[in-house]
């Protein structure tokens, strides 16, 4: 069983079961970047988990909201009143190390002092404007920043939005107006968002299948990886009712489980785009900001996507997303006259604008991409000495700082993040039947927290395909 880190003033630290990683095992030790955030604490356990506070507060959770939101399934989840850098505390006071940046969110860590400083600042002069009409200063500013990162050497444009299938509809609606074709490629193990629009290009069944009869399917599925399939199906739609318009891809598809796309897969997509007059859209909204060890996972094999859908990491917690695309395919836009086509009420939001840029300007000058990547090949090298041998772990994968443990089940992952969670470590579950763990902290945690996590969950995955 696992040793609970102990409550302060107790005689001793705490301490885990050896997972013979030894010096060798350890994630290598790059000095945290020279910031403002505190350094990573280990975990500090007050009450079991979920405490008494996070039980009472579930049971008025569950009579309030819908119930296909939040899991109030047992133990369950615990609820967060403050978070900082990699560490979250729950209502019962108890700390934790976040594996998950809170799906992806936290590139930076939670709440970076120079990214709450500059939600407050501007919050301050201005909480809202009129994002189409009179916009605020700083929108201008962010969709500059956003121009200048796009990959390429064409000038880009962008359209802000506040979700990841903000940007994903903005993607697919320009690449409709670009081509004139409304039929989209997308892969099976994908997941764009749960908005219509989005939907009808996410593979997964659960999700689509109680809203069938409003989706376009405009969408078909290849199987992620598998360069000939794809090819088979662009062929197939060429002759069908529904022309493609474009390729829909994430690099690492996060939802699906972090799977990795072989080498050479999202180069052979823009050769088939460019052979068949498709456009390539990249959703980056869960591996673009450096997640991967690079600033777009797409730089990886050195791919210009025509489109590139961004969210999550972008703006460090605030509800803000991009869809950021060649000037000449943007162009296929139609000039505002005073209604905007695809706009919202929220667009620009000057708040989450701040946001991402002092999130960007905190990841290239702390060095978080160059980070990602090299605590993730540490991370990624130690787990699969660990687990590979696991007859319940089917594989160990990974790019950066966005890991995942597959196990042989859904219910063995499901056991070890419960572990994992009682130890003061916040993993998810994502892949098909929630089978794989997924690991995507925050890039700017402490080499020596991470290594602690990693023993953590290297114990619990172990001590997970154990004969009760």
């Amino acid at each position: 069983m696992f040793n609970r880190p102990q409550r302060p003033g107790t005689a001793n630290p705490p301490q885990l079961q050896a997972t013979g990683a030894g010096a060798a095992g350890r994630v290598p030790m790059t000095p945290s970047p020279a910031s403002a955030l505190p350094p990573t604490q280990l975990p500090d356990l007050r009450t079991r988990v979920p405490g008494p506070r996070s039980l009472a507060l579930a049971a008025r959770l569950a009579a309030v909201e819908s119930r296909n939101v939040t899991a109030l399934v047992d133990p369950g989840p615990i609820f967060w009143q403050r978070a900082k850098g990699a560490n979250i505390w729950d209502a019962d006071g108890n700390r934790f190390v976040d594996l998950t940046g809170a799906f992806g969110v936290a590139n930076v860590g939670h709440g970076h002092p120079e990214v709450v400083a500059a939600v407050a600042r501007q919050a301050e002069t201005l909480l809202h404007a009129m994002g189409d009409v009179h916009p605020p200063v700083v929108k201008v500013e962010l969709l500059e920043a956003l121009a200048a990162h796009f990959p390429g050497k064409e000038p880009a444009r962008a359209v802000l939005g506040s979700s990841g299938s903000d940007a994903v509809e903005s993607a697919i609606k320009t690449a409709q107006l670009a081509t004139g074709r409304a039929g989209l490629l997308a892969f099976e193990g994908g997941y764009h968002g749960l908005a219509l629009g989005a939907l009808d290009a996410t593979a997964r069944r659960d999700f689509r299948d109680p809203f069938a009869a409003r989706l376009p399917g405009a969408t078909i599925f290849a199987r992620f990886g598998d360069l000939g399939h794809v090819e088979k199906c662009v062929a197939e739609a060429e002759t069908g009712d529904q022309p493609l318009g474009a390729i829909l891809v994430e690099p690492v598809q996060g939802r699906g489980g972090e799977r990795v796309a072989p080498p050479g897969f999202l180069s052979s997509l823009r050769t088939l785009c460019d052979a068949h007059g498709l456009l390539l859209i990249a959703d980056e909204i869960y591996t673009g900001f450096g997640r991967t060890g690079r600033w777009w996972a797409c730089d990886h094999e050195a791919v210009v996507p025509d489109l590139i859908c961004l969210g999550k990491g972008l703006a460090s917690g605030m509800p803000i997303s991009a869809c950021v695309g060649r000037e000449t395919i943007m162009a296929a836009w139609p000039k505002s006259t005073g209604e905007a086509l695809h706009t919202q009420t929220f667009l620009g939001h000057p708040p989450g604008c701040a946001a991402a840029l002092a999130s960007m300007a905190v990841l290239e000058r702390d060095g978080l991409v160059a980070r990602s990547a090299e605590l993730g090949q540490g991370a990624l090298d130690r787990l699969r000495k660990a687990l590979t041998a696991r007859a319940h772990v089917m594989d160990v994968r990974g790019l950066g700082l966005m890991l995942g443990i597959e196990f042989a089940s859904g219910h063995l992952c499901a056991a070890a993040v419960a572990r994992c969670l009682e130890n003061g470590i916040i993993v998810l579950r994502s892949g098909p039947g929630g089978c794989v763990l997924s690991i995507t902290p925050p890039l700017s945690i402490d080499p020596a927290a991470l290594t602690h996590a990693l023993d953590v969950v290297i114990e619990a995955s172990g001590q997970t395909g154990n004969p009760a």
